[in-house]
């Protein structure tokens, strides 16, 4: 009896150290699942032009930064959010499409990094493509879009995979 006792004693401690282990690659991409959502529901909602979701992904504080080449220079534009949020809600005509692959996602407790090739299109028309870097942190509500930064380029893009 002592023996099974101890054995199952053993078994427990070890059950009990390895259980944390286990789980933490389950958490891991929990969040990185979450965080792609967050990415996909900000495209979704500027595809659809609504507002509500778009405000809903941005921490009120977020901004927006373009860097693009004019004329062989590098240029930033930066934009508050909600000023973005705004000009998607004004945009008539073709619907903004911006298409989205290959992420990388890296999370630290409440802070993530998404770093995704991606092509903007109006409509079926190809505008530009580049990379979009998310800086996001974990709040009370979820996940939110604290800076998003990308490069706009025309010549030189990425094809996305087939299905994209």
């Amino acid at each position: 009896m002592r023996r099974t006792r101890s054995t199952l004693l053993s078994l427990a401690a070890v059950g009990a150290l390895a259980l944390p282990m286990a789980t933490r690659p389950l958490r891991a991409q929990s969040a990185e699942a979450e965080v792609i959502a967050v990415v996909n529901k900000l495209f979704d909602a500027m595809r659809t032009r609504d507002t509500v979701a778009l405000r809903s992904v941005f921490d009120p504080q977020a901004r927006l930064a373009g860097v693009s080449m004019r004329g062989g220079t590098p240029t930033v534009q930066l934009t508050p959010a909600s000023e973005f949020i705004t000009a998607v809600g004004k945009a008539t005509g073709d619907a903004w499409n911006e298409r989205t692959w290959d992420h990388e996602v890296r999370i630290d407790g409440n802070v993530a990094q998404v770093w995704t090739k991606y092509d903007f299109h109006i409509g079926e028309k190809f505008s530009h493509c580049g990379i979009d870097a998310f800086q996001m942190v974990k709040l009370t509500d979820g996940w939110k879009i604290l800076h998003l930064a990308d490069t706009r380029q025309r010549e030189g893009c990425t094809a996305p995979p087939a299905g994209k």
